[in-house]
Order: structure tokens, then sequence, then C-alpha cells
């Protein structure tokens, strides 16, 4: 087929603006946490950037998408990239393209997972978690959702990587936390964000990058992806101004709970981006930001130290979304048909899909974490906990 400038320029284009995402999530991260722990965190997502790219072409990428085996995961007939041409595919653009694009949204959801080892995770123990949850915890999702196994057969949609990414990578992050335990002093004494700025800017570059991660999903230039790009735009402005009212309601209007906000409403809208319209968009965003602000309350009211809310705001935000596209996808836009359109079974395939990852992802966290933990130990010691992870495990000051 004759290669595609124009939808190979899209997809080179989206690569690169998911790649600044991963970072993204280091300064979000490490604005929110302490400043003994800043260049922890923000390495952390460069860490997970650097491995997961080896993973993804060694065997990544091959278990994913590689031939189906019983619906679950890939073979190994990708190992390396064996087969991966340069030259125009069926689709009009490299194979070897669509690689890289995958490999950065497996980058960014092992570094969400981040926040459930905030400012107490051993590195080296961190590093062989991550290799261990990209292959055992992403890997076979995505084959469920986008490599041809059970999930896509069923029906289930995931236009972006609702429930690939941000169900598994939020659910993840709270089994984490529940196994490392609480950071030490969580609940006695303060542990405020040393720097909300540097969050706020994270949370640009998450907004700026989810333009790639959405509108390059259409995998072409096309109407599609000019209408994810709109709906992704509108979904995180929604969530942003229904998180700053909710917030406002209950006292100052947070510029962290704005942002935050609007992170939530990227996370609903990934997964119907490519079926829904401006107006679902709208609803989507806004019950996003008020589902994720309750769920952010509702873990500070059982005082579980996942303090960065990847389960409030990429788990629970990720569960709406695929409610929500089984709700209202209209075959007008990417030709399925939800709820609102009578398609009560898109609606159940939607749901049990999502439910699915997020049992699966938990529980998968669960045990891989208890097996760190028991073997290698997750956690830093007292002392190095008190010092910092900065120090402790780098050598650096902020």
């Amino acid at each position: 087929m004759t290669l595609d400038t124009g939808t190979t320029a899209w997809l080179l284009t989206s690569t690169a603006l998911i790649m600044l995402m991963t970072p993204g999530v280091g300064f979000f991260y490490g604005g929110l946490v302490r400043r003994k722990n800043f260049i922890s965190m923000v390495a952390l997502s460069f860490i997970v950037f650097a491995l997961v790219s080896l993973q993804w072409v060694l065997f990544g990428y091959s278990l994913s998408f590689g031939g189906d085996i019983g619906g679950f995961i890939g073979n190994l007939d990708f190992a390396g990239l064996s087969g991966i041409s340069m030259e125009a595919g069926d689709a009009g653009y490299p194979p070897i393209l669509f690689v890289t694009f995958q490999g950065v949204f497996a980058a960014i959801a092992m570094a969400i997972v981040t926040s459930g080892f905030a400012e107490r995770v051993k590195l080296s123990s961190f590093i062989i978690f991550a290799l261990l949850w990209t292959t055992l915890v992403y890997d076979p999702l995505a084959h469920w959702a986008w490599g041809g196994g059970w999930a896509s057969a069923f029906g289930s949609l995931d236009f972006a990587g609702g429930t690939v990414v941000h169900i598994s990578s939020g659910f993840a992050a709270l089994a984490v936390a529940m196994v490392i335990g609480k950071r030490s002093g969580f609940g006695q004494y303060s542990m405020e964000p040393h720097n909300i700025p540097m969050t706020l800017l994270g949370a640009a570059l998450l907004w700026f990058g989810w333009f790639g991660f959405n509108a390059g999903s259409a995998l072409a230039a096309n109407g599609i992806a000019a209408n994810a790009f709109i709906v992704t735009n509108i979904s995180a402005a929604a969530g942003a101004l229904a998180w700053l009212a909710a917030s406002w309601y209950r006292g100052k209007p947070s510029s962290l709970g704005m942002v935050s906000g609007a992170i939530a409403g990227l996370v609903a809208i990934t997964p119907a981006a490519g079926f829904v319209n401006v107006g679902a968009s709208i609803v989507i965003g806004a019950i996003a930001g008020l589902i994720c602000y309750g769920a952010m309350l509702f873990r500070l009211k059982r005082g579980l130290d996942e303090s960065l809310d990847a389960w409030a705001v990429h788990g629970m935000g990720g569960l709406w979304g695929a409610f929500a596209t089984g709700i209202f996808a209209i075959a007008a836009i990417g030709g399925y048909s939800g709820l609102i359109e009578g398609n009560l079974d898109q609606f159940i395939a939607n749901t049990i899909g999502a439910l699915s990852a997020m049992v699966y992802a938990f529980v998968v966290t669960l045990v891989l974490a208890v097996i760190v933990d028991k073997t290698l130990g997750l956690r830093v010691s007292e002392d190095e906990e008190y010092v910092g992870l900065d120090i402790s495990q780098h050598g650096e000051r902020a």
C-alpha cells in the first residue's frame, strides 16, 4: 500500500505528545510530595519510560499484539520486533510506527502506578515490580482490548485506553498502597504538597499530551481524530469546572482540585473519544469531576495513603468513562450505538470489560506487590524514609 504521509506524520506527532505525558506525570506527582522526595517522584517516571521502552520492543509488544493465545495474551512471534516492517502497512503507515505509538501508552500506565509508592519505595524493588507489572498486568489487558483478545471479541469498546491504561493503573496504585503501607507519620502530622505550581505544570503537560493520546488513537488523520480532539478538550474543561465548584462549595476553590478535575475529565473521555459527541463529552467530564472528587474524599475519610490519588482520578474516572462509553456512544460518530440509542448490549459489554479489567489489575498487582515485598522488600528503612528518597536513593537534593 502507498504510504499515507498525513496519517504517518500525525501518528509520529501523537507519539511524541504522549511521550511528554510520562515526565508530566512525574512533575504532577513530584509537586504533591514533600521536597525531600521530589527528585524521586520525577525520576521514577523517567526510569519507567526507559525500562518499559526496552521491555516493549523485546517482548511486551508481542505479548500485547502477537497472535492470540486463548483470548488472554499474545504469542512471541513479534519478539525483538521480528517481522515488523518500516514500509507502509495496510493502514497506510509503517507497522513499526504503531509499535512505538503503543509503547508510550504502556510507559505512562506504569508511571501512573508510582502514585502508590510515593515517598517510601526502594528503587531496586520498584524496578523489578515495574517490569513484572507491565508484563503480567498491562500487556494482557492491552491484548484483551486491542490485540484480538476476549474483551474486543465480546464487544467491549476502549478507544484510547480508559480500561487498559487508567482502570489498570488506578486500581494497581490502590493495591500497591495497601501492601506497602502508610508513610511514617501519615495522619499524625502535615504532609502538604511542597510545590503546587510544579503540579500545575505537570497537569498542563498531561492536558497537552492527551490530544495525542486520544486523537492519535484514531490511527488516521481524519474526522474521528478531529472529533476525539475536541471532545477530549471539552471533557477536561467540564471536569475542571465541576471539581472546582465542588471544592468551592466545601471551602476554597483549589487550583490543585481544578487540575485534578481536568485530569478526571481527560481520563473519563479516553475510552469514549471516538464514539461520542460534544454534548456527551460535557456530561462525561462534569460527572467525572464529581465522582473523582467524591472518591478522593472517601479515601481521606478511610485514611488510605494513596495520597497522589491515582485510584480516585484514574481508577474511578476510567471506570466511569467505560460505563459512559456504553451509554453515550452514537452510531453517527464511531459506528457503535450505546444505551442512549437503545443498545443495552453495548452497555453490558463495556461494563463487563471494565469490571474484569478492574478485578484483574487489582488482584494481580496485589499478588505481585506481596511477592516483591516478601522477597526483596518494597519499602526503604525508617531512617531512609525520614531523610527522604532524594538523598537515600539518589544521593541528590532538589
